[in-house]
């Protein structure tokens, strides 16, 4: 069943809600977690479900995911699994970028229809959740639909920041809205007992579809002007197609800004975090490095994450999630920060260089205190430096770093000079 299968991830548009982060890479691009990208989770979840041929359509600073995806996903010469990027192109046909996520997939139809597939699993690059798919196809070739929707129980508050969906007892959408603001005791769903008890007593789309092959190439054709699969294929589909609404109750997402960035990447450090990491069932796949354990002394820690080639001998390191090749010095104190490591290791002779010449080294330098912040890779932090974020700070874009609710985001390779001050 899965081998009819083929998964689609949409890249997202510029990311600008993500910025600085998404200044140099595309949004599924971006790290998570100390060694992963965000990319690695879609990706992740198809190969666990069983969809082992995938696309990735993105069209904003696409090299480092292109890399990326190179180096991670190999597969046997005898498999017919592969994970490609299909780039926004011009064509004699079309001169414009994706304008949307059903604009994107219309535009990369003719490589997609390239391959044998009965259905079609688009995907959001930019979201955290373990899910098996498998299930989802399972209920949409029983329910005999055209359309199947992802949707998890939200709370009144959270309704007004998702499409919200209406179904009937045999979980077939009936209808259909677009972040509403009132009226919201109209769309009250039954979502069952247990989500009930939780307030979550509203249908929210999770923006992962299924679609069937001639269903979705039909309709992408007969409506050129629609570009949002959310906001107009999607509602007029419910009123005369077979649509199911397929519930899902566990940990999921929305990467969607900075704030929801920097608290999914610190709840990974909690006892037993909603995403589990350690789930073998759920394997993370990702670029399998070559690096030296983490080196650690004279250092308390405190629920952190820490990824491999790691050399910190801060005081104490406290809710940090702490990336590959991170470098932390002396006497530091890091708390309620993620800091993304670094590309690269310097060697001794470059050590002894920018030591000679007063410049700081990639990574942490000594009794620095940093708080409620992103340190973006390759940034070099001299000695005695603050960063203290906090809503105290108002939001700002500057040369070096971005402040964002209350979150100092130091920009990717940035190099704050001993002393500093934020």
């Amino acid at each position: 069943m899965m081998d009819k299968v083929l998964g689609v991830i949409l890249g997202g548009g510029q990311g600008s809600r993500l910025s600085p982060l998404t200044q140099t890479r595309s949004k599924p691009a971006v790290p998570i977690a100390g060694k992963y990208r965000l990319v690695d989770i879609p990706i992740s979840n198809c190969i666990n479900s069983g969809v082992h041929r995938m696309f990735v359509l993105t069209q904003f600073n696409s090299a480092s995911l292109n890399k990326h995806i190179k180096n991670t996903y190999h597969f046997s010469h005898f498999s017919t699994a592969f994970v490609d990027i299909l780039a926004a192109e011009q064509t004699v046909h079309n001169s414009e970028w994706f304008q949307g996520t059903a604009d994107a997939v219309r535009q990369s139809m003719h490589h997609i229809c390239l391959h044998e597939f009965e259905y079609i699993l688009i995907l959001s690059g930019d979201q955290l959740y373990q899910m098996d798919f498998k299930e989802m196809i399972e209920k949409h070739i029983e329910a005999k639909a055209e359309i199947t929707i992802a949707t998890i129980p939200v709370t009144q508050k959270e309704a007004t920041d998702f499409g919200i969906l209406k179904a009937d007892q045999e979980n077939i959408i009936t209808s259909f809205i677009e972040k509403p603001t009132t009226g919201l005791d109209e769309w009250i769903s039954d979502t069952g007992a247990e989500m009930q008890a939780e307030g979550r007593d509203f249908l929210a789309s999770m923006g992962i579809y299924v679609f069937n092959r001639e269903y979705l190439i039909n309709i992408l054709n007969e409506n050129l002007d629609e570009k949002d699969f959310g906001k107009e294929i999607l509602p007029k589909a419910i009123t005369r197609s077979r649509v199911l609404s397929f519930q899902y109750e566990g940990y999921w997402t929305d990467i969607g800004n900075i704030s929801s960035f920097f608290e999914a990447n610190l709840s990974l450090t909690d006892e037993i975090p909603k995403f589990n990491l350690f789930d073998s069932c759920h394997t993370i796949f990702t670029r399998a490095r070559m690096l030296p354990p983490s080196k650690i002394w004279n250092t308390t820690l405190d629920k952190t994450i820490i990824a491999e080639g790691c050399i910190i001998e801060a005081s104490r390191v406290e809710h940090t999630v702490v990336g590959i090749r991170s470098r932390i010095g002396k006497h530091s104190v890091i708390v309620n920060a993620y800091i993304m490591g670094s590309d690269r290791y310097q060697t001794l002779i470059e050590i002894e260089a920018e030591k000679a010449a007063g410049n700081p080294l990639i990574g942490i330098g000594d009794r620095c205190y940093i708080h409620n912040a992103i340190i973006d890779k390759n940034c070099r932090i001299g000695d005695d430096v603050k960063i203290n974020g906090g809503l105290h700070l108002e939001d700002g874009d500057f040369e070096l770093y971005t402040v964002k609710d209350g979150i100092v985001v130091v920009k990717k390779g940035a190099v704050l000079p001993n002393g500093t001050i934020i």
